[in-house]
């Protein structure tokens, strides 16, 4: 199910795009929220911002946003494997 966008976040992406060299339609803006929640529970809030910008730099190497998000489903995954939550605990 896609996350629900806030309103702002769209002109936004349409704005900063371009002044990256890039165009709105190349921002997987559900895939990105999703992952990054996912992230900011499993992990910690401040690892979703920095995931985001590995995987940022993980396309711009070559590797699709698809493969990326799987890559870090895996490590997430694994991550919390071996570290489990205080609620799991």
């Amino acid at each position: 199910m896609p996350r629900s966008v806030p309103p702002e976040l769209e002109p936004w992406i349409e704005q900063l795009a371009p002044a990256l060299g890039l165009t709105a339609e190349e921002v997987p803006t559900n895939l990105l929220l999703g992952l990054t929640g996912q992230v900011a529970h499993g992990v910690t809030r401040p690892a979703a911002p920095v995931t985001t910008y590995l995987m940022g730099l993980a396309v711009a190497a070559g590797i699709s946003p698809q493969e990326a998000t799987r890559l870090v489903k895996h490590e997430l995954a694994a991550w919390e494997e071996t570290h489990p939550q205080e609620d799991d605990a």
